[in-house]
């Protein structure tokens, strides 16, 4: 005949626990501000947990958002020499890169700095100048990066020839007074030549000279409109007196590979090349994000900490309020630890309901901004509304900060319920 298990003690007191919380947590039988205080708490918790899920999406999608521009001109792996400007190009095999697993496109690159400016067809004055940052491609570079998805004007290519052509930042092309729909239009660029010891001696060749027509223009960010020319790779590499050289080999590979392609290149490249993913490419922007989104993390979590002194009100309450029961629970054989765990988790249940109504409202606030753009943005920017993004991790950190929080509000008034004294059973 089939016997059921007994209950173990400890597990006898898991239930007793959870069952007078529970019951406390609806409030019956109290006819005192507890219920109403409870709900106050939690409707505070609520608002200050939604409020975290909200600022945390905007933050992320601002976050988004900048980095996939940043991914216009920084490729998924980088390399480059770790001292001095250029390298050959016959010390690393572009060929050799193309057949490693999971490499999907790679482009040489050379870049420096040089003096731009607009070109007067007939006289070949320049009127405007601005210092940029010429970066010599081959037409393979707009398949390693997203660049061509932020061509406002123009065509995604350059091309040499009779009539070399270039894509200009919008920053530089309205400094320049340079467009892309005059034939007649064009951009000179100037590289001091390293062959000339004493510019003053030779002052005709002290300078190499580029002449670009406008192709196309990009507008990604301030940081790269104002400053960036691309420009076809044989002919900077000619204005730089650096044929047969690169600055950089840029590619783009499996994402799920990087790390792996990424140790495999710099094992093979040693330590004068660095391998940089985009991390590495941009430390400092990736530190300051990361810890922005802390410090707002810190400043929330203080507001939350004042929200739950009205927990710990109530909580204190509630075990004045439950005398009698405490006191029947100690006649019953109750230890002060199972009456301590009682009143925890209380808090526990009060923090984590607000909690998990507060992500579910946040979440409804961010999709609703996803999809409706309740809220726009006024003025020049490159989106008409705040960017959100909900991310898992976030509501798993809100949600675990609220039960400690909860927990810790729970404490005091818990440890003030075990260790109650002078207890009778006897009405007021």
């Amino acid at each position: 005949m089939w016997h059921a298990r007994p209950l173990r003690e400890t597990q006898v007191n898991r239930i007793t626990i959870w069952k007078i919380a529970t019951r406390y947590f609806r409030g019956k039988g109290t006819a005192n501000a507890v219920p109403l205080l409870s709900r106050i708490s939690m409707a505070a918790i609520a608002v200050c947990s939604a409020a975290m899920v909200v600022v945390f999406s905007v933050f992320n999608g601002f976050d988004a958002f900048v980095k996939d521009n940043y991914k216009a001109f920084c490729p998924e792996l980088k390399i480059s020499v770790v001292r001095g400007k250029f390298f050959p190009a016959s010390v690393i095999g572009i060929d050799e890169i193309k057949k490693i697993d999971g490499v999907q496109y790679v482009s040489p690159v050379i870049e420096d700095n040089a003096l731009a400016g607009d070109g007067d067809d007939l006289t070949g004055s320049a009127k405007q100048q601005k210092v940029v940052v010429v970066k010599g491609v081959q037409n393979s570079y707009f398949k390693v990066n997203s660049l061509a998805n932020y061509i406002i004007e123009g065509v995604d290519t350059v091309s040499e020839g009779s009539m070399n052509t270039a894509i200009l930042g919008v920053g530089v092309a309205d400094a320049l007074r340079s467009g892309v729909e005059n034939a007649f239009n064009y951009v000179m660029l100037y590289y001091a030549n390293p062959e000339i010891v004493n510019p003053e001696s030779d002052p005709l060749n002290a300078l190499q000279s580029l002449k670009l027509h406008p192709a196309g223009i990009f507008n990604v960010d301030e940081e790269f409109d104002d400053k960036y020319v691309i420009a076809p790779i044989a002919q900077v590499q000619e204005l730089f007196h650096a044929q047969g050289k690169y600055s950089s080999i840029e590619l783009k590979v499996d994402s799920t590979k990087i790390l792996a392609i990424k140790k495999q290149l710099q094992q093979r490249l040693g330590s004068a090349y660095k391998v940089e993913d985009i991390g590495d490419q941009n430390k400092n922007l990736y530190a300051m994000m990361g810890g922005e989104k802390w410090i707002i993390y810190m400043i929330l979590l203080f507001v939350l900490l004042i929200a739950s002194f009205n927990m710990i009100g109530a909580l204190s309450m509630l075990v004045v309020g439950k005398q009698k029961d405490i006191a029947i629970l100690r006649a019953m054989g109750a230890t002060p630890v199972l009456i301590r765990q009682v009143f925890l988790l209380e808090g526990v249940l009060w923090s984590s309901t607000g909690g998990v109504v507060g992500i579910m409202l946040g979440s409804g606030v961010c999709l609703l901004q996803q999809h409706f753009e309740l809220v726009k943005l006024k003025g020049n920017f490159l989106m008409s509304a705040f960017p959100v993004k909900l991310v898992l991790a976030d509501s798993l950190l809100v949600i675990v900060t609220i039960i400690c929080i909860g927990f810790l509000a729970a404490w005091y008034p818990a440890l003030r319920a075990a260790r109650s004294s002078n207890l009778n059973l006897k009405s007021d």
